[in-house]
């Protein structure tokens, strides 16, 4: 059950940072600037590896093993990303 317990948190987890880097994409693509873009894909790399780095570094203080965690907050990571890519190449 603590395994279920820490993959939930992890989906939670990286739907929350998953979202504040739809945020800065949305921003960033408005402006229609190629650096203003590049600047924001790189600080939505540096956040998924805060939000990644942040699970393991608090590995000790978590009541669940770490790991479920890592996993879920890398998938909702990834699916929330490739949402925003779909839904924005539709418009597109």
């Amino acid at each position: 059950m603590k395994i279920v317990i820490g993959l939930l948190a992890g989906l939670v987890w990286g739907a929350l940072i998953g979202l504040v880097n739809t945020l800065i994409m949305k921003k960033s693509l408005k402006k229609n600037d190629s650096n203003l873009v590049m600047a924001a894909n790189l600080a939505r790399m540096v956040l998924d590896l805060a939000a990644l780095g942040l699970v393991f570094l608090l590995r000790n203080l978590l009541p669940f093993p770490y790991e479920p965690m890592l996993v879920g907050t890398a998938v909702a990571l990834s699916i929330v990303s490739l949402v925003f890519a779909f839904r924005y190449g539709k418009r597109g």
